[in-house]
């Protein structure tokens, strides 16, 4: 092998290290933003980290939202019609919150299984439901028939 081979070799070399020491940083990065989705039952069943954050998607239970006099904070419960979590919230709610709407919301998991919420999110249009939210709903209501008819 001539010099200059091995000047070409140890250069492709040190440019496939370089790329994959930067793939595994973006990796390792985009891992670390990401915020899983989870339902109130896998919440309450403990699949959900507590030292993330996460989405958690349902229907908001009429009657359940309570606001705090002279402050923004208020406390609301998640329903996916199998089990509830109560989120607390402090900040200005999406104009379309509203009970009986199927919302997201982004925050972390206390020690008592309730939702500390950084941000509500609710679509524009009033018939709009997240296809996560609609996929837990079914998929819980599914597994509360099938709990019924094993009785």
């Amino acid at each position: 092998m001539s010099p200059t081979q091995r000047t070409r070799l140890k250069v492709v070399l040190i440019i496939l290290v370089g790329v994959a020491i930067a793939a595994a940083l973006t990796l390792y990065a985009l891992r670390q933003k990401v915020s899983l989705f989870y339902t109130p039952t896998q919440v309450l069943e403990g699949e959900a980290p507590s030292s993330r954050t996460i989405r958690v998607g349902g229907i908001v239970v009429h009657g359940s939202v309570k606001r705090v006099p002279d402050s923004l904070d208020m406390t609301f419960t998640l329903s996916d019609t199998a089990n509830d979590i109560v989120v607390h919230y402090s900040g200005i709610l999406p104009d379309l919150f509203k009970e009986g709407q199927g919302v997201v919301v982004q925050g972390r998991v206390n020690r008592a299984n309730e939702i500390i919420a950084r941000e509500v999110l609710a679509k524009h249009d009033e018939n709009y439901m997240p296809p996560e939210v609609i996929e837990s709903v079914n998929r819980a209501k599914f597994s509360k028939l099938y709990q019924k008819s094993e009785k």
